[in-house]
């Protein structure tokens, strides 16, 4: 009897292989933990430079090669499985070759860095000059993690976003390789400048879909000196006013946020951070107000659960106008099931962690449900984080009205469908 026929795909492996080390790049097979949604990569490349990147992303056209990035890891499990994945692309190695892996123009409050540089790392590096990116990462047991490309791509920003904003709001220039090879570079090293296409913009956010992203530019504010919360558990229905007068507040909070293990029967908590000059005077100022709804507090830590996902296993975010954010929370209350509520309730960016163990028709019910009623108030669910057998039954992303431009980006910049595909809203 013969042996089984290889398939096209297979007998095309070794000449795309000798193609993608012929261009000096570090090549490796896959392994079972570089795995991206379950789906295995043939291969993890570990380019250092943007020119290197330009390499494999042609090499990777010429062979139709399906590529995925990766940076730490801290986001893979955000989106649908890739339809394929060929080629895992490693960012750790994309730094700048100065030593500092940062180019600090420090009296314009500007820092250059590359795509693979770790968050903690950047800070530490603009902290000796007294400055910082407001971004706060994405955090577990209180240490902060990811990297500067995994941050841009998935658009994340932490409770600082109600003051500072999103990685989108501080990228004034960025540098990326798209599926053919081509490089482009967009925005410049000046906060003024704002001449050509604004493709940082667009790549932010986009998981991947469109090209790498390189490097990047930020402009950045001045490290604060001083740092205080207060905080305060409201009645559930004394939030709305509670957020709305600390939102408009003169004394300027850098952020609102929502720690609530229990919508459906517990006592919700606020907190807001205040930065800068007099931060200590502030709090108290807000503390003497925030004592109409309860007994508020002041200290110069943040509590245990500032800035961290509420859980890991079954996790979603909710989206909504601002005015939005309580009636979001009833819905989700309404459900029934024992959901743990964290977030920007100001911004109206909440995360919203089920239980380990639902099962697949409460874990449907409750996504379908709660979309539904989240559509009036013009805002949306996605799910984040689940294990395969739920997040199969349900569109990870839920409906899009920007679905037909966003396909449209997408033919633009990758027509061969090869930079993850799968993985984005409405199957990009």
């Amino acid at each position: 009897m013969g042996s089984p026929r290889e398939t096209p795909e297979a007998l095309k492996a070794p000449e795309a292989l000798e193609a993608l080390r012929g261009t000096g790049v570090t090549i490796r097979n896959a392994g079972p933990d570089d795995a991206v949604g379950g789906v295995p990569p043939r291969w993890v490349a570990l380019p250092e430079s943007t020119a290197e990147v330009a390499a494999l992303m042609r090499v990777s056209a010429a062979h139709d090669l399906a590529v995925v990035c990766a940076g730490e890891g801290t986001r893979l499990d955000r989106g649908a499985p890739p339809e394929r994945c060929d080629l895992l692309l490693d960012t750790c190695c994309l730094l700048l070759g100065d030593g500092s892996g940062v180019e600090h123009s420090f009296g314009d409050l500007v820092a250059r860095t590359g795509a693979g540089m770790p968050l903690d790392a950047l800070a530490a590096v603009l902290a000796r000059a007294g400055q910082e990116l407001a971004l706060d990462g994405v955090r577990r047991d209180g240490v902060v993690g990811g990297t500067v490309g995994g941050t841009l791509a998935t658009g994340d920003a932490g409770p600082r976003r109600f003051r500072h904003g999103t990685p989108r709001d501080l990228l004034i220039g960025v540098t990326v390789v798209l599926a053919d090879g081509t490089v482009a570079v967009s925005g410049g090293n000046v906060v003024k400048n704002v001449a050509g296409y604004d493709l940082g913009k667009l790549f932010t956010g986009s998981y991947g879909t469109l090209g790498v992203i390189t490097e990047a530019v930020f402009r950045l504010h001045p490290l604060s000196a001083d740092r205080r919360w207060a905080g305060v558990s409201p009645p559930a229905a004394a939030l709305p006013a509670l957020v709305a007068e600390l939102a408009s507040s003169q004394a300027e909070p850098s952020a609102i946020e929502l720690d609530w293990p229990d919508p459906a029967g517990g006592a919700p908590t606020v907190c807001v951070l205040l930065e800068g000059v007099a931060a200590g005077a502030r709090a108290e100022a807000l503390r003497a107000s925030m004592d109409a709804y309860g007994t508020a507090w002041v200290s110069s830590d943040a509590p245990a659960w500032w800035g961290e996902s509420p859980g890991e296993e079954v996790l979603a975010e909710v989206r909504v106008p601002p005015a939005a954010a309580y009636p979001a929370l009833h819905a989700v209350a309404a459900r029934g099931l024992p959901v743990s509520v964290r977030g920007s309730v100001a911004s109206a960016v909440l995360r919203l962690a089920l239980p380990p163990g639902t099962g697949e028709a409460e874990f449907t019910g409750f996504v379908t449900g709660v979309r539904e009623d989240l559509a009036s108030l013009g805002g949306g669910l996605t799910v984040l984080a689940a294990p395969p057998e739920l997040a199969r039954e349900v569109d990870r992303w839920g409906p899009s009205g920007a679905l037909g431009l966003m396909r449209r980006v997408k033919e633009r910049f990758d027509p061969g469908r090869r930079m993850s595909p799968g993985r984005f809203v409405g199957g990009i």
